[in-house]
């Protein structure tokens, strides 16, 4: 099993996404990529702790690529909005791929680029690839919570 950890914008959406695919075996909502320890939602939306709202995902890549993720990742939100997606804005918002070995960080490089040579958007991809770092899990209320609610989605699509 491997992990992949992804930030797309509001994280409710991305987890719902990331939960239906094939070789996925589970995934959690969290907090990345900031200042504090053990972050709560309250915390992390004042955009003053410098976390993300992310997903981690667990999955066999022996059922699904890493690169079948990325490839879900982009195409799941708008990539060239700057700490935003939709009416979320701030940093807890941004657009970044957490890389857990040598291997992902490449392929996810190599995705954006392939993607920027491709033009496949009119602005500028503005999406961090990063090191991840401490995944602090978000309340119980935030884990599938679109699920609980019989809801598909509410992200945005690029």
């Amino acid at each position: 099993m491997q992990k992949a950890t992804f930030a797309a914008g509001c994280f409710w959406g991305v987890e719902a996404t990331f939960r239906q695919m094939p070789g996925v075996l589970s995934t959690r909502v969290g907090y990345i990529g900031g200042s504090s320890d053990n972050p709560t939602y309250k915390e992390v939306c004042t955009d003053r702790t410098g976390h993300a709202e992310a997903v981690e995902v667990e999955f066999d890549p022996a059922k699904v690529r890493y690169e079948d993720l990325l490839k879900v990742f982009w195409e799941n939100h708008d990539p060239t909005q700057l700490n935003r997606q939709g009416p979320d804005w701030g940093t807890q918002y941004r657009s970044a791929i957490f890389f857990h070995t040598p291997e992902q960080q490449a392929a996810a490089q190599a995705s954006k680029e392939s993607l920027e040579k491709a033009r496949r958007y009119s602005k500028p991809i503005v999406t961090q690839i990063v090191p991840a770092v401490t995944f602090y899990p978000a309340e119980d209320y935030h884990q599938q919570y679109l699920e609980k609610r019989g809801l598909a989605s509410c992200h945005i699509k690029a």
